[in-house]
């Protein structure tokens, strides 16, 4: 079923919000966009939090997101954002879900659509990739951009939320792995020995400032490969900001610097897909993350509409 996109409606008929300008659309019906246009997908699953023993809840973020989004005004002069609705883990079936939500981004890609998916655990990046994958072939080289505490490069015995990074690296030559907001405190030393032996570029929380240093090293990276695919785990920004997410950070980020970071990733040339993850309603205070979460996917669509 899709989403009821509802909310305020203005007297004026100077712009529009969201709600508005929505169109939920089934994937087997999609037409190939000839301008830049969006497709916005849930994926409601929360199983790899479960097998990485996070607090559940996340499996009810992307509704929650679009509640929030609805009656976000949409400062851009064309009807150009798409619903196709959301991908369920039904019970334990993670892998089955990944799969499905891989062939979501497929054809999304396949049409013309910058992807733009609503997690979910961060498990919801391995099906992303996967999408991502299928669609371009093996041969082009795909960064993998995380803005997240964790490396969720973990071994262990069934996927999970905690291991989508370790699974794409060992599988897949022709990715490279760039982690902004890494926190010591996050990671074990083991984690830091995986990410030095599969060559994973990252740069801790604390030494994100000064910004401009940051921005380098993500040119430098999107320089190196054919698209660039992001990911925000919500649990990289300070509780303060963000209670409402599987696994909170006492020393997370100020908003301000995920949106600058997020403006400069998703302006890059070879930008593709976009993804965000961890928000927790059933943590949730006031709606404080997922308003939070939903004001930057705002921007990132006025960002690319402006590219």
């Amino acid at each position: 079923m899709f989403y009821e996109w509802t909310g305020r409606v203005d007297e004026n008929t100077k712009g529009k919000r969201l709600h508005q300008i929505m169109q939920n659309t089934n994937v087997d019906d999609l037409e190939t966009a000839t301008d830049i246009s969006f497709g916005i997908i849930g994926f409601e699953c929360e199983e790899g939090v479960r097998r990485n023993q996070g607090r559940l809840g996340a499996a009810k973020a992307p509704n929650q997101i679009r509640k929030q989004l609805a009656s976000t005004p949409y400062h851009v002069n064309k009807e150009n954002v798409i619903d196709v609705g959301n991908v369920t883990c039904i019970g334990t079936a993670l892998e089955q879900a990944q799969e499905e939500l891989g062939e979501y981004v497929t054809k999304l890609i396949q049409h013309n659509y910058t992807p733009i998916i609503l997690g979910g655990g961060h498990e919801t990046f391995y099906g992303h990739y996967l999408g991502v994958r299928k669609a371009l072939g093996p041969d082009k080289k795909i960064g993998l951009v995380n803005l997240d505490a964790h490396f969720d490069l973990r071994k262990d015995d069934q996927s999970s939320s905690g291991t989508m990074f370790r699974q794409i690296l060992e599988a897949d030559e022709n990715t490279d792995y760039l982690c902004l907001g890494i926190q010591k405190l996050g990671n074990t030393e083991q984690l830091f020995d995986t990410a030095k032996a599969l060559n994973v570029k990252y740069i801790l929380e604390t030494d994100l400032e000064p910004l401009e240093e940051t921005f380098d090293t993500i040119d430098t990276f999107a320089e190196e490969q054919d698209v660039i695919i992001y990911t925000i785990c919500t649990d990289v920004i300070n509780q303060a900001f963000a209670p409402g997410v599987s696994a909170p950070a006492p020393f997370g980020l100020h908003p301000d610097t995920l949106r600058e970071i997020t403006k400069h990733v998703v302006c890059q040339e070879s930008f593709l897909s976009f993804d965000v993850s961890e928000v927790n309603p059933s943590y949730d205070v006031a709606d404080k993350t997922s308003r939070l979460i939903s004001y930057i996917i705002a921007e990132v669509l006025m960002h690319l509409n402006d590219k």
